[in-house]
Order: structure tokens, then C-alpha cells, then sequence
């Protein structure tokens, strides 16, 4: 048997219910790279990789990527900006594959939120570094800034669940998170989330960010764009910490 095609496989591993949940999905994600990654998966199903192992190539792209943009010149954002892809890549697939192979688990859902936790403060890291010219100064200290705050918005995401599920409660709805006990708090929210601006901190976009970055440091023969990008990060981060917490505690998630 020739085993299965592409378009059976994406019908098994890419149902509607999971794709199209509001908070789900990253828009380069639902733009180009969930039209892709059925092949990567339709490959790998034909390996030995269980899901949680290509769980761990996510993770090991996404490290090697931050490795990567720490160094100097244009062409180490370039390579970062592509192993980031590939980390997008098979973040889609690991899922895909635990689907279509039915070896879905806790496990592998943990190992993603670790990988992500890991590889996006990971990536803030490296670009201090960048910005310091590989030896430590004080935009290192703020890259590792930028990261415990980038690991701290999603720990107040994560926690809310820590916290109904220790107070015998299900797990929070998606529609709980828009539910704000304050109609100008949630007017706020709207006009916050509008801006995008958390999105700074996002391993994505900031891979994208650090090549554009590194464009204009070409022409400038300095740092001062990784630099400035670097601030705009770390601010970006602090402001998004404290109004996501904000958001949390005035919204419905813990009632």
C-alpha cells in the first residue's frame, strides 16, 4: 500500500474544530504555514518520530535559532530568521502527527508550552547579546530582561488554570478571557489588543524584526536599529505584563 495521501492526511490532522479556535492558531500560521506543514507530517509519519520527538526538533530549531541570532552580521539574522520558520514549522506537524497517529498526550502538550516558554525568552536573550556585540554589557541584562518578562506573560496565562484547577474548577473558555467585569476596561483591552504590540516579543515577528534590523545596521555601520529594537522589546514587555495581569484579574477567568 502507498499509504496515505496529503489530502487524507490534512483532513485527520487538520479538523476545523482545532484550527479555527479564536486563540489557537499564530497568523503566519493560518497565512502559509498550515498549507505546508501536511507534507513535513505526511514525511515524518512515515519515520519512527513520534510526535513528542518531533516536539523536541521544535524546541532544538527554536534554541539553535537564538544561538544563531546572537552573533554578528546580517546573515546570522537571516539564519535565524529561518530556523525560526522551521521551529513554526514543526509546531504545526508535532500536532499534526500526534492526530493522525492518535498519540495525542499530556505529555506532548506540556512539552510544547515548555518549548515555547524555552525558545521565545531563548530568542530575547540572543538579541541582547546581538545588540551588545556578543560581550555582556547592560543590553544583555536587558535581553534577560525582555525574557522573564516574555516568560512572565505566559505564566499569568498559564496560571489562571493552575488556579481553578486547584480550586476544583474546570479549565477557563476562551470566551471567559473576553468577558471583562468593567465595560472600560474592556473597551481598553479592545484598543490595546488593536495595537499588536505584544506581538514584539513573539519569536516570529522578532526573528522578522531582528533581520529588518539588521538591514538598516548594514547602512548605518552601527547597532543602533538592533539596539532600538531591543528597547522597544523590553518595553513592549513590561507594559504587556502588567496589563495582562490587569486583564486577567478584571476579566471572568478566575470567577
Amino acid at each position: 500500500m502507498s499509504g496515505p495521501s496529503v489530502a487524507e492526511l490534512r483532513r485527520v490532522a487538520q479538523p476545523a474544530g482545532t484550527m479555527d479556535r479564536e486563540s489557537g492558531e499564530h497568523w503566519a500560521g493560518s497565512l502559509y504555514m498550515r498549507k505546508v506543514s501536511p507534507y513535513l507530517t505526511w514525511l515524518l509519519a512515515k519515520t519512527p518520530i513520534s510526535p513528542n520527538q518531533a516536539t523536541w526538533l521544535m524546541i532544538v530549531s527554536g534554541l539553535a535559532a537564538a544561538v544563531v541570532v546572537a552573533l554578528p552580521g546580517l546573515w546570522a539574522a537571516v539564519l535565524a530568521a529561518l530556523l525560526i520558520q522551521l521551529y513554526l514549522l514543526l509546531d504545526c506537524s508535532d500536532g499534526e502527527l500526534a492526530r493522525w497517529t492518535g498519540r495525542t498526550s499530556i505529555t506532548g502538550v506540556y512539552l510544547d508550552r515548555v518549548g515555547h516558554y524555552l525558545c521565545e525568552a531563548a530568542l530575547l536573550v540572543g538579541l541582547g547579546f546581538r545588540a551588545s556585540e556578543v560581550l555582556p554589557d547592560w543590553y544583555t541584562v536587558l535581553g534577560l530582561a525582555t525574557a522573564l518578562g516574555a516568560i512572565l506573560i505566559k505564566a499569568e496565562t498559564d496560571l489562571v488554570d493552575v488556579a481553578r484547577a486547584r480550586a476544583g474548577m474546570p479549565a477557563a473558555t476562551e470566551s471567559a478571557a473576553g468577558q471583562m467585569r468593567s465595560g472600560l476596561l474592556a473597551l481598553g483591552r479592545r484598543i490595546v489588543g488593536a495595537t499588536k504590540f505584544h506581538r514584539l516579543v513573539q519569536a516570529v515577528e522578532l526573528s522578522i524584526l531582528v533581520v529588518v534590523a539588521a538591514v538598516v545596521d548594514v547602512f548605518t555601520g552601527d547597532l543602533l536599529a538592533t539596539r532600538v529594537l531591543l528597547v522597544a522589546c523590553f518595553a513592549a514587555a513590561a507594559l504587556q505584563t502588567v496589563l495582562h495581569l490587569v486583564s486577567i484579574l478584571a476579566s471572568r477567568r478566575l470567577a
